[in-house]
């Protein structure tokens, strides 16, 4: 089809095939126990929300450090379901101090009114109070048991939920299923993986990481567990006083746990940079959650001398910023992999932007568009609809249409196919960009001539598979 050939709802031809989605078992790894970070402990249990009996539905994961650093982006949707709202209190109120983590889904507590917020305020209570008792736990360390901080003060506790809006949470179960899950919790790859199982809704593989890397002469440790496979373009912010209504929907969560020792601030600030290149930079079906949430706790388990500080130690900061960055951005790809009916995971590289902003806003407007993601579904190199979304993009600096070029990059690292060249279309090659277009993977690159900035955004197609997902997902 040429780069000029509009949508035509009457034209005859063959339909596209319907293709199911590839395998994502090999996307769920094992972790050796002693990879995980110090002094965090993690479990999962059924509690009764989801109607699959045994599944996971209940994840708690907890710090036993004297003390814990605390930060959170959420939905900027000035709707904001309890469980929301009730994370940003704990956040506000304890200057960026908190310990745990408790997640429910199969019911996002989305829509239900002061009830919804009693409720999320009586998960963290409970989870508070089980804290404060326990005095004699143990945490273990390369398999050697270690017992619980006597000095560490009673954590706040932050909560998230995600599943079905509307529905009240049956907050007996779930009250009962975190007494279960405190008493399971655990430091082993078992118990992080149960707690990733928790966080599952219609994913079809738990998304659990971890890393190391050295900060201030010391070995950090790095995990984090993520969910979302449908309702997914994110953005989201630093905490901030709201009295919004609670609204709908629930869809991206992660948590992100590392023994490094970070203060309140710079953990913010190093997760709001993270995120907004990481998780703001991810879509799926282009539809905004209003239950978005990331979390990342940091507790100085690794050793370090002292807190990292934005101001007092900026290299050292950078340091860790970047680290974060790079694994916010690991467990994010996993989302847009798991995506709903997803055959194809798809890099959208803008260059040559004036700013990162219209950068990211190019990427953000392409890998929305249905009539792109349709195309790529059907391996059709209609690169038209890709020029017509850049053109589209509401940006500080609209692109001049004679600087801009558009090309497929192929996964196997074989010679980009070029579309379009600053601004005059190029004699493509059908055959060649049928076989890029038919491979798992691919990059979408866009370059403007305008500038030095670039951004990049991750998506899928849009299959016919999705539509069946969400047609019926509430049976």
């Amino acid at each position: 089809m040429s780069a000029s050939a509009s949508h035509d709802p009457v034209a005859s031809g063959p339909s596209t095939p319907r293709r199911s989605p590839p395998s994502k078992d090999h996307l769920a790894h094992d972790i050796p126990d002693n990879a995980f970070p110090r002094s965090f402990l993690a479990s999962g249990v059924h509690c009764g929300i989801k109607k699959r009996g045994g599944a996971n539905d209940l994840g708690l994961v907890v710090s036993t450090a004297e003390h814990t650093s605390a930060a959170a982006c959420f939905t900027k949707n000035v709707f904001k379901a309890a469980p929301v709202l009730v994370s940003q209190e704990v956040l506000l109120k304890f200057g960026g101090r908190a310990a745990a983590v408790v997640v429910n889904s199969g019911c996002a507590n989305a829509v239900t009114g002061k009830q919804g917020m009693e409720d999320a305020r009586d998960m963290v209570r409970t989870v508070d109070a089980l804290r404060e008792a326990r005095t004699g736990g143990t945490d273990t360390a390369d398999g050697v048991a270690q017992p619980v901080s006597a000095g560490a003060a009673p954590s706040k506790t932050l909560v998230m939920s995600t599943g079905v809006i509307g529905q009240t949470l049956p907050i007996t179960n779930i009250l009962n299923g975190i007494a279960l899950a405190h008493a399971n919790l655990g430091a082993s790859f078992a118990s992080w993986q149960g707690a990733a199982q928790a966080f599952m809704t219609t994913d079809t593989f738990y998304k659990l990481r971890a890393r190391t890397f050295t900060l201030a002469g010391k070995k950090v440790r790095i995990a984090g567990i993520d969910k979302g496979a449908g309702m997914i373009h994110p953005d989201m912010g630093p905490p901030s006083p709201s009295t919004a209504p609670a609204p709908p929907h629930a869809t991206l969560l992660g948590l992100i746990a590392t023994d490094a020792a970070v203060s309140p601030s710079a953990l913010q600030s190093a997760l709001t940079f993270a995120v907004e290149r990481s998780f703001n930079s991810i879509s799926v079906d282009g539809d905004m959650s209003t239950n978005d949430t990331i979390v990342a706790l940091a507790n100085g388990a690794s050793g370090m001398e002292r807190d990292i500080d934005e101001l007092a130690d900026p290299e050292l900061y950078t340091q860790f910023r970047d680290e974060l960055t790079a694994f916010a951005t690991e467990l994010a790809k996993l989302v847009v992999r798991d995506g709903e009916g997803a055959t194809k995971f798809v890099t959208v590289s803008v260059e040559g932007a004036s700013s990162f902003s219209d950068a990211h806003t190019i990427a953000s407007t392409i890998s929305t568009s249905s009539l792109v993601k349709t195309a790529l579904y059907g391996e059709d190199a209609n690169w038209g609809r890709i020029l017509a979304a850049v053109g589209a993009a509401p940006v500080s600096n609209p692109p001049d249409p004679q600087k801009v070029s558009v090309s497929f990059l192929p996964c196997d690292g074989s010679t980009e196919l070029k579309l379009l060249v600053n601004g005059e279309p190029e004699k493509v090659d059908e055959v060649r960009a049928k076989q890029i277009l038919q491979m798992e993977d691919l990059e979408i690159r866009v370059v403007l001539g305008e500038g030095g900035e670039s951004a990049r955004y991750y998506t899928c197609d849009l299959s016919h598979d999705y539509v069946t997902i969400n047609g019926d997902y509430r049976s």
